[in-house]
């Protein structure tokens, strides 16, 4: 009869950088059952909407995560707005879905040199953080912070990006693609990176649906769902959009996935900047939901599907503020991805589902 044994795998690991715990139930150097233990870095942010007024909370919602700041601050700017009956400018619109797509270019970056540095691939690893430097001195040109930028608030842009910085915006991507595709092409092609990564963690697309799949992960399985398709967080009248699926849903496709969907990032903020609207960046708006007044927004974030949810009590401080994140979509995914398989291939299956547990625990 073979033995099995349970080994703790995190919260503190040289692979992850985040405290993401594990208990694998081992047998024969197989993953009999994965069990997540969450918690370790639980701050309690939601409470807190309750002892800031709306505009001071935008700080707080920004903070959830530094590497999806940008997906957070407009989620919780939006579903304020919609409670509040606020129809932001156009001009807002397109700048907001501008550094939500550059925020989706640096995390997919970060995550590709943290990939690249658990193969032990350096080289990789350097110039995927090289080319992600690029995207934080946008950040930092045009907003004033390289992760935290602070520029939304409910009803509108603290100040507008002028029309010559978003023309340099376009001139750096442009500059930095070729760079990018060689780049890709050198991990995708990879003989040592393909053996790593080919038929490791495969999730059908059926079982994909019935976990309710989210993001790059479940796009990796042949899932054709993306926000940006449909509702609050649609690009129909912005830019045109169709979302990136492979059909493998091994680790190797979801790495297709995250790397394709760079390149389509750097396209899509290529056409809104040359249409941008010139009708103003509204202004910080008043305070006065109904009581019960409540709004609901879904956006794309990274990793995928976050929705956002808040509930007014007819003063300047929210009653409930809501976030449900994608990588909390998607665990059920990865401790089934991880079952059968070697414990060496670990590691890399977490990392191309890319956890963000920062956002998770809040």
């Amino acid at each position: 009869m073979a033995h099995r044994s349970v080994i703790p795998f995190g919260p503190q690991h040289p692979v992850l950088p985040e405290p993401l715990h594990l208990d694998l139930v081992i047998e024969d150097d197989r993953v009999i059952e994965a069990i997540p233990q969450i918690g370790f870095v639980h701050r309690g942010l939601e409470k807190l909407t309750e002892k800031r007024d709306m505009h001071q909370f935008g700080y707080i919602a920004e903070r959830i995560c530094g590497i999806c700041a940008v997906g957070h601050s407009c989620g919780y700017a939006s579903a304020c707005e919609r409670m509040l009956g606020i129809e932001v400018p156009g001009r807002v619109q397109y700048i907001r879905t501008i550094l939500h797509e550059l925020s989706r270019i640096h995390s997919h970056l970060l995550w590709l040199g943290l990939l690249a540095d658990a193969f032990g691939f350096e080289a990789l690893f350097y110039r995927s953080w090289t080319l992600r430097e690029q995207i934080l001195k946008i950040f930092e040109s045009t907003c004033g912070g390289r992760v935290i930028l602070s520029i939304n608030e409910i009803g509108g842009l603290k100040h507008d990006i002028e029309d010559s910085e978003l023309a340099g915006i376009v001139q750096a991507l442009d500059a930095m693609r070729p760079d990018y595709e060689a780049l890709v092409h050198t991990f995708l092609d990879d003989n040592s990176c393909g053996e790593r990564l080919h038929g490791v963690g495969v999730i059908s697309k059926k079982d994909a649906l019935e976990l309710s799949m989210v993001g790059p992960f479940g796009r990796a399985s042949g899932v054709d769902y993306d926000v940006r398709m449909f509702g609050d967080g649609a690009y129909a009248d912005l830019a045109a959009f169709e979302p990136i699926v492979a059909t493998d849903g091994d680790c190797y496709a979801r790495c297709q996935v995250r790397c394709a969907e760079v390149t389509q990032a750097m396209d899509i903020i290529k056409e809104l900047v040359g249409k941008i609207p010139h009708d103003g960046i509204g202004g910080r708006a008043k305070l006065t939901p109904a009581d019960g007044a409540r709004g609901e927004v879904v956006i794309e974030q990274p990793r995928g599907e976050a929705y956002y949810y808040v509930r007014g009590n007819g003063t300047k401080n929210l009653d409930r503020f809501r976030v449900r994140t994608p990588t909390s979509q998607n665990l059920a995914g990865l401790t089934h991805a991880l079952q059968g398989v070697l414990i060496a291939n670990v590691p890399m299956i977490i990392l191309t589902i890319d956890p963000c547990i920062s956002c998770t625990e809040r």
